[in-house]
């Protein structure tokens, strides 16, 4: 048996200069869309949970990439099938939001037990994709944030 989660996440937008975005579909919910997310373990920071998720869901080494603390935060209702995996009368998880930022779009190995497919998407599509209301605000924000990491 799994341990339970705690209500605390990442949400990882991981993209490309040219605004491309991997979505990934989950393996318990098919037709669901999403950039990597996962809550923390333990006690480790945000950006170590940013950098597991990111190599235990596609394979990549965050740490060969630019991997930046948006320092936004999104507090949401844990969806009513998914509040088993925590502790009993937890309702609301906090999701701390960071991009990923890749040189151009590559290959991703998925842990088959949490998702099915993957793939790159221009940042409109992606964002149209997502199931997710703070998933598809968080790609919304990419052309600004990308422009002013250029600047």
């Amino acid at each position: 048996m799994k341990p339970l989660k705690q209500p605390v996440s990442v949400l990882v937008v991981i993209h490309t200069i040219d605004l491309q975005v991997l979505l990934i579909e989950r393996a318990d919910k098919p037709g669901y869309w999403q950039s990597v997310t996962g809550s923390r373990e333990g006690t480790e920071s945000l950006v170590a949970t940013a950098t597991r998720e990111v190599g235990e869901e596609t394979g990549l080494d965050a740490q060969r990439f630019v991997l930046t603390d948006w320092q936004q935060q999104n507090h949401y209702e844990i969806y009513e099938h998914w509040r088993h995996r925590y502790p009993p009368g937890t309702t609301h998880n906090t999701e701390h939001v960071f991009g990923l930022t890749v040189p151009a779009p590559m290959p991703v190995v998925l842990a088959p037990d949490e998702h099915l497919a993957w793939c790159w998407l221009p940042w409109q599509e992606a964002a149209a994709k997502v199931f997710s209301p703070s998933n598809a605000e968080a790609i919304r924000q990419l052309p600004d944030r990308v422009a002013a990491c250029v600047r």
